[in-house]
């Protein structure tokens, strides 16, 4: 388990940094917290990082954007909060990207839960009283 703090937005950047260095070989992370948590903020900081170029949104209607690293390595941004019924995210062939070998960051992966591979890392997002967000990396397995 990795523990990693934004104090503010301002520190987003370092924070994002701190996160890429902690990956490893993990591909797929499952994004957690409550609505304003920070999610897609954390998630644009992080493609930004990695050198992303396009515009970087929530995919809140189109359920899932692609982006290219400044490496040519593809992302894809999955937003889950609008589907409703499992099969849904089977209709959209969401298990071809998991195990595609590209990276996934998934906002509201409770919606998706049982199709999440097994070495998915959970990223929870919390926020603190003080306003400051807590970010904790758990391996699935």
């Amino acid at each position: 388990m990795t523990t990693i703090y934004i104090d503010s937005l301002d520190t987003i950047h370092e924070a994002a940094r701190e996160f890429i260095s902690q990956m490893g070989d993990a591909t797929v992370f499952a994004f957690y917290g409550k609505m304003g948590a920070g999610k897609t903020t954390f998630i644009k900081a992080i493609c930004e990082e990695l050198g992303v170029e396009d515009v970087i949104n929530s995919p809140t209607f189109s359920i899932i954007n692609e982006y290219r690293s400044g490496t040519g390595e593809l992302i894809y941004h999955f937003d889950c909060y609008r589907i409703n019924k499992i099969e849904e995210a089977y209709d959209m062939g969401s298990e071809d990207y998991f195990y595609s070998g590209a990276l996934c960051f998934i906002e509201w992966p409770e919606k998706i839960d049982e199709i999440l591979p097994y070495d998915c890392i959970n990223v929870i997002i919390e926020e603190e009283e003080d306003g400051k967000r807590r970010i904790t990396l758990n391996p699935r397995n």
